[in-house]
């Protein structure tokens, strides 16, 4: 069965290349296009569309408006389609916040492989909203990661931890931070995620948790109670002078497609962290990170992944579960929990599937 879209853009133009982009694939069709909200509402009852992608800002009653709106009454797979701004990305966190699968970029002239590789882009993360859990929004959402106030005794062995997500990512981090203490080993995240939006990003968390939370500069140590977004146009690694941990950042080729890479992140962990770090790998599609976690626990460190119950997309996590470089599978809503008891030198038993 084809993926059934649903277009929402104010613009006609974008509606049109949308559409040939979509209808273009095998998989998916269109099955219709609005160009405010009161169209949108009444086709998603009528065509029950497997997937919308939504534009951030239209006039009238908002992009945001009708999203909440939506996750009330209808909850679905939702894709942004955003302006890479500093404007646009801030309301895009903020949709990912309401329930958002995953943003992509407003379509741009340029080279014919630009345009196949944006087509390529949009197809994949379409497939992926397909089958994302949506988790209504009708009663009031789980509660809300919070600043952890004080601080708790956390035992010496480990000095770091590295976290990788990509889809559904920003809420499953937002969560893990807002819920780890201020005197915290340093924390390295790599979300996947454009360059205009990881200071925003790295903002919103900061505002959310005990921890000093920052996009990441390049030498700058890594410190206890802080954690680190990776900039969205650099690879972010853990590199050590003398007995210091640092942040590096990395112009290099992207790794699994993707700049940052968190198999990047987590194989700099491994090679010098070793038993001294902690790895989590959360909600994210494809298999970046699996083989770095792997490389985490081959070098003594211990691993946590996200269980597929509580996350958006399955994908990394599974692959890292699959190649056997998890310890422990746990729940969002547990994930901090189960760090901290870490941390703390307490064991806790091994989740279905870990070993």
């Amino acid at each position: 069965m084809s993926i059934r879209v649903l277009i929402v853009d104010d613009s006609a133009l974008i509606r049109t290349v949308l559409a040939e982009i979509i209808n273009g694939a095998p998989d998916m069709q269109v099955v219709g296009s609005a160009s405010g909200a009161t169209a949108a509402r009444e086709l998603v009852r009528t065509l029950n569309p497997d997937v919308l992608t939504l534009d951030v800002e239209m006039p009238g009653v908002s992009g945001l408006e009708f999203l909440d709106r939506l996750m009330r009454a209808h909850p679905m797979p939702v894709v942004m389609v955003s302006a890479f701004t500093e404007r646009g990305s801030e309301t895009t966190l903020k949709a990912l916040e309401l329930g958002a699968v995953d943003f992509v970029a407003k379509p741009k002239g340029g080279s014919i492989q630009g345009l196949r590789d944006y087509a390529e882009q949009l197809r994949e993360k379409l497939r992926a909203a397909a089958h994302a859990r949506i988790a209504p929004r009708a009663a009031p959402p789980a509660p809300a990661a919070r600043p952890v106030a004080g601080s708790v005794s956390l035992a010496s062995s480990y000095r770091v931890i590295v976290v990788g997500a990509s889809t559904g990512g920003t809420e499953a981090i937002r969560e893990l931070l807002a819920r780890l203490p201020a005197n915290t080993p340093p924390v390295l995240v790599t979300q996947h995620m454009p360059e205009t939006f990881t200071k925003a990003f790295a903002a919103r968390l900061n505002a959310a948790s005990a921890l000093a939370v920052s996009e990441a500069v390049h030498g700058e140590p890594a410190l206890a109670g802080h954690a680190y977004i990776a900039p969205g146009h650099s690879h972010l690694l853990l590199v050590k002078e003398g007995g210091t941990y640092r942040l590096a950042l990395s112009g290099a080729p992207p790794v699994n497609r993707h700049r940052p890479s968190v198999d990047v992140l987590f194989n700099s962990a491994a090679e010098v962290g070793g038993g001294q770090a902690l790895g989590v790998i959360l909600t994210g599609m494809g298999k970046d990170g699996a083989a770095g976690m792997l490389a985490l626990r081959q070098a003594g460190a211990y691993n946590f992944a996200q269980d597929e119950a509580s996350c958006v997309v399955f994908g990394m996590p599974r692959e890292a579960i699959a190649c056997g470089a998890v310890h422990e599978i746990v729940p969002m809503p547990e994930m901090a929990q189960a760090v901290l008891a870490r941390l703390m030198g307490g064991a806790r038993p091994a989740r279905r599937g870990g070993a």
